[in-house]
């Protein structure tokens, strides 16, 4: 049984966390947080299903109508935004490097060919033996727990950018324990939203491309994602149905094992300090931007994917313009 948890408000402000199977949600007792469950799990040495059965059931809640209604919030969230790292992996999904290389169609032949590198890397050594180090992969930062964009909430491109694209895929959620050790809290579907015009200038660019907030489904998966995970992903533009594509996710899909991603993540002492979230986005190999089309403000990128019941939506809107200059003392 696939188990999920969510985190919303209820119609009076209260703030609530809600075990999920099958679209049907229950509150959890007496849990505002599930950083704070995964805490208290850690501390007792329990998974964070069996802090859900520990904690007990309530009610039912309608998270179909709080969707509606913009009072779901992302599955996870820190009080201090600074102890968040959203941070991703790129060229890990089986065709990711087809994908790259229709986007950077015009660029010089040497980027195209390092991008193919890498994932030739990926595909010969990213899925290693038990007790073995695979390849690393490509690696790149997105920002702060203030770069998380909640369920039906707006993905806000900045004024400067040329671009603003989807990328969907999962993302590992993951809380710094008290000892450093890194937990797995759980899965969500996510759009690792891109400047893809700007990284489609020069592939040194990618790193500028990346610094754009991130939205996450409603759900937190608990345990292991399946190997194979089958979505869509589509683009709406008012009543019209202007692009939409089937997306392949999970290990069976991927050039590199999750642990692996997660390994050469984790790997780096300044990740693993205690009390951190970490957001981790591993990659996709189905992009819009691929084929041609451009999103505007007022679209909507809609995701989704079993075994997540709700998908994630959200419109594209554009920042207004910013001056802001450095002061010298």
């Amino acid at each position: 049984m696939s188990l999920a948890l969510m985190q919303l408000l209820t119609r009076e402000g209260e703030r609530v966390v809600l075990a999920a199977h099958a679209g049907a949600a229950r509150r959890v007792r007496g849990a505002s947080s599930v950083r704070e469950l995964a805490r208290q799990a850690i501390g007792a040495g329990l998974t964070l299903a069996e802090a859900v059965q520990r904690a007990g059931l309530a009610e039912e809640l309608d998270v179909e109508t709080a969707l509606r209604e913009g009072r779901v919030l992302a599955p996870v969230d820190h009080p201090d935004p600074a102890r968040v790292l959203l941070s991703g992996t790129g060229l890990t999904h089986l065709g990711s490097a087809d994908a790259r290389d229709r986007m950077h169609s015009h660029a010089e032949a040497t980027q195209a060919s390092d991008s193919l590198k890498m994932f030739q890397l990926g595909v010969a050594g990213g899925k290693p033996a038990p007790g073995q180090t695979g390849v690393q992969p490509e690696w790149f930062y997105k920002g702060d727990g203030r770069s998380i964009v909640a369920p039906e909430q707006p993905l806000i491109m900045p004024a400067f950018a040329l671009d603003g694209g989807e990328e969907a895929e999962l993302a590992g959620i993951y809380l710094i324990g008290d000892d450093g050790s890194p937990y797995r809290l759980g899965f969500a579907l996510a759009n690792e939203f891109s400047d893809h015009r700007t990284e489609r200038m020069n592939y040194l660019y990618l790193a500028h491309s990346k610094l754009r907030p991130a939205a996450l489904g409603p759900e937190l998966l608990l345990g292991d994602a399946p190997a194979d995970i089958r979505g869509r992903v589509r683009i709406r533009r008012g009543a019209q149905l202007i692009w939409e594509q089937p997306f392949l996710t999970g290990e069976a899909n991927m050039s590199h094992s999750v642990r692996n991603l997660e390994h050469h993540h984790f790997k780096y002492p300044l990740f693993r300090r205690a009390g951190d979230l970490h957001i981790h986005f591993f990659g996709t190999a189905t992009l819009s931007f691929a084929e041609g089309v451009r999103a505007q403000p007022g679209d909507v990128f809609e995701i989704e994917a079993p075994p997540f019941h709700f998908p994630l939506r959200n419109p594209l809107a554009l920042a207004a313009p910013a001056d802001v200059p450095v002061r010298v003392l």
